[in-house]
This record gives structure tokens, sequence and C-alpha cells, in this order.
């Protein structure tokens, strides 16, 4: 479930290993560039964590972080 704290949305995600880690990050990446809307993220080993705010709207959460987050929701699934 994604969080909202400090002005944005946050998810920590945790994989088998490194590669399936990238690959999540990779088809994520494809989506945001889709949308022309990119996370600020961290990736360490097995685990991905993401925070999602609007930087054109002041770095606040608006609908297009919940349309992003919903993607990479389903990425997942």
């Amino acid at each position: 479930m994604w969080e909202e704290k400090n002005n944005t949305l946050y998810k920590k995600f945790e994989f088998k290993d490194f590669s399936e880690a990238f690959a999540f990050m990779t088809r994520v990446a494809i989506e945001a560039e889709k949308m022309n809307h990119h996370p600020v993220w961290t990736n360490v080993w097995n685990r991905v964590e993401i925070w999602l705010s609007t930087h054109d709207a002041g770095d606040i959460v608006t609908d297009k972080d919940r349309k992003l987050s919903a993607k990479i929701d389903a990425i997942i699934k």
C-alpha cells in the first residue's frame, strides 16, 4: 500500500534478488517515461523504494502521482 507522507506517495518493494529489482525498475521507467512523470527512487540489492510527487505542482501529491502509482502496482501483479 502506498503511504502519503511529506508531500509524497511512498512505497517499498522487495524482490528475490538484484536482477528482479532492476527488471522492475526498467518496467517502471518505461511507464514513467510514457507519462513524462519520473519518480525519485533508490535501489539497494533486492529493495526498491519509490517517492512520487509532482514537481510542476510544487512537489505535492497529485492525480498524476496516483495514476503512476497504480501503473507501478499493476507491474507487480
